[in-house]
Formats: structure tokens, C-alpha cells, sequence
């Protein structure tokens, strides 16, 4: 499961696809948040720090088909994007194993683990990933965090 508004989230989840030949889930609101270079983040916090759930777009998901279970997230004001919050509370997804990377232009990621943690009910992930814009700044680096997240799955 992945949401990405600038690209980050959505390069790093192709590249693990690639690396665990996963299935890949995009969760995109229905009404899309503003890309402008202020608004976004105004928007966009906001709606992280309010723990907003917007509605989805359709999507198809049946939680009995896996095991485990990858989310990635843009970190918005130390916090998940909104979208994988409103799939969390909308799945149960007890028993699975969970692991999760964050994509962030500064800090707040240790933050949003322990928000996502807490949303899901659970005291720790498999793996844990954080990474500075992977697709604006690609590097050999990322890269090998990325493989290094993969193994532990």
C-alpha cells in the first residue's frame, strides 16, 4: 500500500515491487490534494495533523491473500498521509506482518512510525525504512537501504 503525492513514496514501491515481486496497491483520495508548492504542504498537513480520513478512490484489496503487509507514506507534519489511515481503519489486518518506509524531504519519520504503529494497535514493524526524496536525489545509497529493508522480509 502506498500513497505519493510528489513521486517519492510511488518510486520507492516499484523498486521494493521489483525487489520481492509484490503486488503494488496505490491509495488515492477522491478529491486530490493541491500540488502547489505552498498549498501542499499547508493542505496537506493539515489533514495529517487533524487525522483525517479521506474517502478513497476504488480499489481492490482482500487482506486473506497476504501474509505480509508494506506500507510506504510521504511524511506529512511527522505524520502517515491520511489515505493509508483511512485503509488501516478500514481492514482489519491483525496477525499480518507489517513493515513500512517513509519518504521525507526533512525529519518527522521516527514520528510517523510510532503514529502508524498506533493506528495499526501494534508495538513494533518487521522493517522500517526512512529515505531523504529517493526520486529527486537517486543515489547508490538508497538503493542499497531499499535491498537492505527487502531482506529483512
Amino acid at each position: 500500500m502506498h500513497s505519493s503525492l510528489e513521486g517519492n513514496t510511488e518510486y520507492t514501491a516499484n523498486f521494493i515491487a521489483s525487489e520481492l515481486n509484490a503486488d503494488l496497491l496505490k491509495l488515492e483520495p477522491k478529491k486530490a490534494y493541491p500540488t502547489g508548492k505552498l498549498s501542499k504542504f499547508v493542505w496537506g498537513g493539515k489533514s495529517a495533523m487533524m487525522s483525517e480520513t479521506p474517502d478513497l478512490q476504488p480499489y481492490q484489496f482482500e487482506a486473506d491473500s497476504y501474509d505480509c503487509i508494506i506500507f510506504g507514506f510521504p511524511v506529512w507534519a511527522s505524520n502517515i498521509a491520511p489515505p493509508l489511515r483511512t485503509f488501516i481503519r478500514k481492514h482489519n489486518l491483525k496477525g499480518k506482518k507489517i513493515a513500512a518506509f517513509a519518504c521525507q524531504t526533512a525529519a518527522g519519520a521516527d514520528k510517523a512510525f510510532i503514529k502508524l504503529k498506533n493506528e495499526l494497535g501494534i508495538n513494533s514493524l518487521e522493517a522500517e525504512l526512512t529515505l531523504l526524496d529517493p526520486k529527486i536525489n537517486p543515489n547508490s545509497e538508497n538503493e542499497q537501504k531499499i535491498k537492505d529493508f527487502c531482506k529483512k522480509l
